[in-house]
C-alpha cells in the first residue's frame, strides 16, 4: 500500500510510478480526514510518498500518520520523499513519528525535482534545463528504488544537504513559526474567476467569494493555487511575482 500527498505534482508522478513498477496500491492522503482507516495485511509494505517542506515531512502529512487507525503495522514502511534539493534529516524526524505508533522507519529514498517554493527573495524556480534533467534523473531512479522496496532493504538513500540537523531541527521550526501563512496571499486583476484554486487546495482553505478567492488561515504553503492558475493571478506578497509556473506535466 502506498499513501501519497502532492501539492504541484511531484510527489504524485513518483507514487504513481512507485505504484506501477511494484504493483501496489495507491491512496491519497487527505489531510483533513479525522480518523483515516486503512488495512494494512499481513507482511504488508506500506509506502509513504510526500513532498519535503523546509526539510522534514510537512506536518499534515506527519499529523495525518499519527492520526491513522489500523489493525496491523506494517512488515515494512517506507518513506520517499520529493525534493528542490535535499531533505536534511526527514528520515530521523519521520521515524520518531512512526515509532510513537509502534512502527517502524525501515527505508527512506529522495528524488530532486523541479523546485515548487518560491515564497522567498532569492528563490526561483528551475530553468527549463535544470527542470528537464532532474525528471530524466528522477525516471532513472525509480528502479533502483522499486528494488531496494522489492527486497526489502533497510536503507537510508537520501541526499540529505549542508547542516541537515540545524536545518530539519531549526530551520524548519522557524519557516513555520515565520513564514508557512496564506496572508501574503493575493490575486490580481488577471483573474479570470475561474475556481481553480479553490479546487486544487488540499486543505479547503481557499473559498471563492464574488468570484475572487480568499484564504481563511489554514495554510501550508503547498502553492498548489499558486502553480494552477491558468492566469498566474495568484501571488505571495510581491515574492512570487514575474517567477513564473511549475507543476509536474508529463
Amino acid at each position: 500500500m502506498i499513501l501519497y500527498f502532492s501539492g504541484c505534482g511531484n510527489s504524485e508522478h513518483i507514487a504513481n510510478g512507485l505504484a506501477k513498477l511494484t504493483e501496489d496500491t495507491l491512496s491519497k492522503i487527505d489531510p483533513l480526514e479525522a480518523r483515516p482507516t486503512i488495512n494494512i495485511k499481513q507482511n504488508e509494505a506500506l509506502g509513504i510518498v510526500c513532498p519535503v517542506y523546509a526539510w522534514a515531512v510537512p506536518r499534515i502529512v506527519d499529523e495525518y500518520v499519527k492520526r491513522i487507525q489500523s489493525d496491523n503495522k506494517p512488515e515494512y514502511c517506507y518513506l520517499a520523499c520529493t525534493c528542490g534539493d535535499n531533505v536534511g534529516r526527514t528520515p530521523e524526524r519521520f521515524a520518531k513519528t512512526l515509532s510513537k505508533k509502534g512502527w517502524r522507519l525501515d527505508a527512506a529514498f529522495s528524488f530532486i525535482l523541479p523546485e515548487t517554493y518560491i515564497n522567498l527573495p532569492g528563490f526561483s524556480l528551475d530553468t527549463q534545463e535544470s527542470e528537464k534533467r532532474k525528471k530524466e534523473l528522477a525516471e532513472e531512479r525509480l528502479p533502483h528504488v522499486v528494488k531496494a522496496i522489492k527486497e526489502r532493504k533497510k536503507i537510508i538513500d537520501v541526499e540529505r544537504g549542508k547542516m541537515p540537523w540545524f536545518n530539519t531541527y531549526v530551520t524548519n521550526a522557524l519557516f513555520y513559526g515565520l513564514l508557512i501563512t496564506d496572508k501574503k496571499f493575493h490575486v490580481s486583476d488577471a483573474c479570470v474567476k475561474c475556481g481553480i484554486c479553490e479546487k486544487v487546495c488540499p486543505l479547503k482553505n481557499i473559498t471563492v467569494v464574488e468570484g475572487r478567492p480568499q484564504w481563511n488561515g489554514n495554510c501550508t504553503n503547498c502553492m498548489a493555487c499558486y502553480h494552477h492558475c491558468p492566469q498566474n493571478a495568484i501571488h505571495f506578497g510581491k515574492a512570487t511575482i514575474g517567477k513564473g509556473q511549475y507543476y509536474y506535466d508529463k
